[in-house]
């Protein structure tokens, strides 16, 4: 018995798919090329489900994201995210409600904020009221206290920052603390994005808030300036990303015909590309490759003359780390390690198509004589050139459910309050409460009870759908990962077998089967979306595990320990990898599912087998295709994005007018981003065409031998240019 798993497949089961007879055809060990069936004609007609289970497991899933974006809209309310509100949930600053003329939203300890949960819940945890003003001096509650002896004027400042209603000066800091009435202590601040936040100055290069670098807490503890910057860090973080948010939103609303207009000329001009890639392919791919050297070496000459410019100016030695996330772009071009980024990133890639046109001159060549059989392939199935608008459309949907629901989820924390009783016999005592009817309720009318309160507990609930905010936002974004590496996966399958039947035609165009690309995309979608659902769940699952270390390096940037940062950067290494192979291996099983109708595994073997068998044509015809593509798609993002940069910059001024906007950043962005991807959803579709081109001519040398009884279904300039190579 070989080392290989014995598994026979005669060609009985291929000729009884496609209507034939028994066969005798020996059988086959995984890794041994095909044998010869005069039946074969390509993708197999009669196929059955592959991998049910994990098609269930699938439509289980979908039905409980429904599920789960239903109740996120049920308990969460987006308004939290773009007003400020106070632990009763009333906006503050809102005309016709008790805070119309409290727009500014005070912490009672803003050290509490510096809690993860912050990002998490979109919310501090700790009780938060609306106020006229910020607070100018330190004070604490027992200071106050203190003093009251003296006048009345330190507990009428103080009161301001305390629950409405409360005017007890005398009453034990424990029981006001205790039931929430007043704030420790006061700390000097100023407003900003409507909440009281500490008044930072520099000292002397110290950090200090009105001239201190430590004060006291109101609990006798001392507390440092530094611990009010890590608060206040979390809350600016989460305000600046709001203000930040909606500035964009902003931006896109004013130039939002101009983005369509981008994206309109991107796709004429990719479209346009494909079709003369047909008829003129090596002249274009030549011309598109000296064109990039062209545009990079003018990059270089431009950032050697901005980098001289840059240098004679003070203070353009200061790192990008320095300067910090800034939206005005202007301040990175100030700086001398900005233009020698791109300096060194425009100088590899020229180096890197200089090197290759100098060693693989030959192979560019048969990549190009294989972009011309796409070509072919794709003139005859013109329809395939628009199936990544479904895939768009699919992506689109996904990304915007995802979005509502995480957002609705981050906003469903509401404010607890729970019963504090002095008495520790009292039954009720922590359990839950509200403000507005706690006097009718038997905890504040019970002998046992008495003096007890309804204080604010945290932000959150005890239902198991808020104790379980953080992980349903995990399965929020694996469900996302898996819908869009599905339908990407829909795409290729079917994609794989409309190509495959015009490949395996024996005269082509006349012996393709009517409508290649909606029978395909039928086969996927009947037979093998389990399939498709496994192999994109394993990806999805990598990803998400990348996504964790990328959280988890985050959070140990600042440690110590070198053991856990060289497991941490070992882990995110090996990951990248592997995630990386399975993409290159999940798109091949794809191919092999589409044409043979096998389960995922099975196809993911073969095609792995058949890349091993002719492992030098991978590894230099089918990447060189790629890069070929690659640089295409590059091109027309670049010039689309250049043609942005000067409309929004002002300088095409005299047939355009474009609006004032806050980033002028963010259409140019936008544009060449999206020019990208629509480049490269029309390329996808080429590449893709290549790839299963390039198998399907693998199978067809250990198939056949290009006899008369066992002719070569390829072209012949291909079979002359691959066999060679």
């Amino acid at each position: 018995m070989p080392a290989q798993r014995y598994a026979q497949r005669s060609a009985s089961s291929v000729r009884s798919a496609v209507g034939g007879g028994p066969s005798a055809a020996p059988p086959r060990y995984y890794g041994e090329p095909h044998k010869f069936d005069p039946c074969f004609r390509g993708p197999v007609r009669h196929r059955s489900c592959t991998d049910v289970l994990c098609c269930l497991v699938f439509m289980v899933v979908l039905l409980a994201y429904g599920v789960l974006g239903i109740v996120a809209w049920l308990h969460g309310d987006p308004r939290k995210v773009l007003h400020a509100t106070d632990s009763y949930g009333q906006f503050c600053g809102h005309s016709g409600t008790p805070n119309a003329k409290k727009p500014i939203l005070f912490y009672f300890n803003i050290l509490k904020c510096a809690n993860p949960a912050v990002l998490i819940n979109l919310q501090c945890p700790t009780t938060q009221m609306c106020v006229s003003k910020c607070p100018d001096r330190f004070a604490t509650y027992t200071d106050m206290q203190l003093q009251h002896t003296l006048g009345s004027s330190y507990w009428d400042y103080y009161r301001q920052f305390c629950k409405p209603g409360f005017n007890n000066p005398n009453k034990p800091v424990s029981q006001v603390l205790r039931d929430e009435d007043c704030p420790s202590m006061l700390v000097p601040s100023r407003p900003f994005l409507q909440r009281c936040l500490p008044d930072f100055l520099p000292l002397n290069g110290t950090l200090t808030v009105a001239n201190r670098t430590a004060f006291s807490d109101g609990l006798d503890s001392a507390r440092s300036v530094s611990e009010l910057r890590q608060a206040a860090n979390g809350i600016t973080r989460l305000a600046d990303t709001k203000q930040l948010g909606m500035k964009i939103v902003e931006d896109y609303a004013k130039s939002w015909p101009w983005i369509l207009i981008g994206l309109l000329i991107a796709a004429a001009a990719s479209l346009t590309f494909i079709l003369l890639l047909r008829f003129t392919a090596g002249l274009l791919l030549w011309t598109t490759v000296i064109t990039m050297m062209l545009l990079l070496a003018y990059g270089l000459w431009y950032c050697t003359m901005e980098l001289s410019a840059v240098g004679q100016r003070i203070g353009s030695d200061i790192t990008i780390v320095e300067v910090g996330l800034q939206t005005d772009l202007q301040v990175y071009l100030q700086l001398r390690q900005t233009w020698i980024i791109f300096l060194v990133s425009l100088g590899a890639t020229e180096a890197s198509i200089l090197l290759m046109l100098i060693f693989l001159r030959g192979r560019v060549h048969v990549a190009i004589t294989l972009l011309r059989e796409a070509s072919k392939a794709t003139g005859s199935i013109m329809s395939s050139l628009f199936y990544p608008l479904i895939t768009f459309l699919l992506l689109a949907l996904c990304i915007s459910y995802w979005a509502l629901t995480a957002l609705f989820l981050a906003s469903s924390g509401e404010a607890v309050y729970k019963v504090m009783s002095p008495d520790d016999t009292c039954p009720h005592a922590n359990s839950t409460c509200s403000p507005e009817t706690f006097n009718k309720t038997p905890a504040s009318s019970l002998a046992s009870c008495q003096g007890s309160r309804c204080t604010f507990s945290f932000y959150g609930g005890e239902t198991p759908y808020h104790r379980y905010l953080f992980p349903l936002q995990l399965f929020n974004l694996l469900v996302l990962l898996w819908l869009v590496h599905f339908s990407l996966a829909l795409e290729q399958c079917t994609l794989a077998g409309a190509f495959a039947s015009h490949y395996w035609a024996r005269r082509k165009p006349c012996e393709v089967p009517p409508w290649p690309l909606l029978s395909s995309f039928n086969r996927a979608v009947r037979y093998h979306t389990g399939s498709l659902a496994f192999g994109s769940l394993i990806l999805s699952v990598v990803q998400l595990a990348r996504i964790l270390l990328e959280y988890l390096d985050d959070k140990l940037r600042g440690a110590n320990s070198m053991v856990a940062r060289f497991l941490l950067c070992s882990l995110k290494c090996c990951f990248w990898c592997l995630e990386r192979f399975l993409r290159y291996m999940n798109r091949n099983a794809y191919i092999m599912v589409a044409v043979y109708g096998t389960n995922f595994c099975t196809s993911a073997r073969e095609a792995f087998f058949l890349l091993m068998r002719n492992v030098v044509r991978v590894a230099v015809l089918d990447r060189v295709a790629d890069f070929l593509l690659f640089l295409g798609k590059l091109l027309i993002a670049g010039g689309v994005g250049l043609l942005a940069f000067f409309v929004f910059d002002r300088r095409f001024t005299i047939f355009v007018e474009v609006p004032d906007l806050n980033f002028y950043w963010v259409p140019i962005v936008t544009v060449f981003l999206a020019s990208y991807l629509v480049a490269h959803g029309f390329f996808s579709v080429y590449a893709m065409c290549v790839d299963t081109l390039f198998l399907c001519f693998c199978e067809d040398l250990e198939r056949n031998d290009g006899s008369s009884e066992r002719p070569f279904l390829m072209s012949p300039d291909l079979h002359k240019l691959l066999r060679r190579s």
